[in-house]
């Protein structure tokens, strides 16, 4: 306390600056030529990206939200013109069969002390409960998430947020959902709230109804997605991106949703103890030729 407070407060210099982000970069992987098992292709293309950060606190002028590689500072509105090169992916996200067959073949497990909440609905057992088998895979951290990615399909990885949104618009940049703009109930989960967690539902029950214009499904209202980690000198954020079918009841300042595809919400990162929730998924991509 004696060093911090040697130097007087007037001293400083009180002028505000933004706090600029880095995009934590995501290696390619070997190029597929053609799909692998569960995935689907998203061909190379001009996309317009155009996303907001749906935060409660915080404007454009005081950096709220992320900073991509192509912006000067932190920013809740993004606005980008890009060529996207054709990549795969998965067509629903990653599911606890899935993420089962992984643990046999890789033999995973979170380092001592650090087990808490993985796979939290799964009874502490090594397979999840059978009626878990065809659901979104969650409760784990965004690192378990790579790690997952990294060993399925002969390696792939999380999409870019940017990619994730051109696969579930296509080139309809104003479509707000993957199906076009019309919020129909009937294509993706229900909203759930109050006191009680029902956990996510089973992938493929709004298909082909609710896919988007690639095939692609679930990839809103059921489970967040994780996809770009940024940091600054201080912090680290996932973008989430989809929406949940749970928002607890309470406070109005609960993370709020990002059902629309020109939305996302930022996740702040601690650990990996700390990041597993039961409302976040995810689904992998691979670089194809």
């Amino acid at each position: 306390m004696k060093g911090l407070t040697e130097q007087p407060l007037s001293a400083l210099d009180g002028t505000w600056r933004y706090l600029t982000q880095t995009m934590v970069d995501i290696k390619k992987t070997e190029p597929a030529s053609s799909a692998p098992p569960g995935m689907l292709k998203v061909p190379a293309g001009d996309f317009h990206f155009k996303v907001k950060g749906v935060e409660i606190e915080g404007d454009d002028a005081h950096g709220v939200d992320v900073q991509y590689p192509w912006e000067p500072h932190p920013n809740r509105e993004h606005d980008h013109q890009m060529q996207l090169d054709a990549f795969y992916i998965d067509k629903h996200p990653v599911t606890t069969t899935n993420y089962s067959a992984y643990l046999k073949a890789s033999g995973y497990k979170p380092a001592t002390g650090h087990e808490y909440r993985w796979l939290l609905n799964w009874d502490g057992k090594g397979e999840p409960p059978a009626a878990l088998a065809d659901v979104p895979v969650t409760y784990v951290s965004l690192n378990e998430a790579r790690l997952y990615c990294a060993w399925a399909n002969g390696g792939s990885r999380l999409p870019h947020s940017y990619e994730w949104q051109y696969a579930a618009q296509g080139t309809c940049t104003d479509c707000k959902y993957p199906w076009g703009n019309n919020k129909d109930q009937s294509k993706y989960p229900t909203l759930t709230s109050g006191n009680r967690f029902p956990g996510a539902e089973p992938i493929g029950h709004y298909s082909p109804a609710a896919d988007s214009p690639f095939g692609v499904a679930d990839m809103v209202g059921n489970v967040w997605q994780y996809t770009d980690e940024f940091q600054d000198a201080h912090t680290r954020g996932v973008l989430l991106r989809g929406g949940s079918n749970y928002r607890p009841t309470g406070s109005n300042w609960y993370f709020p949703q990002a059902l629309e595809l020109n939305t996302h919400n930022k996740y702040f990162l601690m650990d990996d103890t700390y990041e597993r929730a039961g409302t976040i998924g995810f689904r992998c991509a691979k670089d194809a030729k």
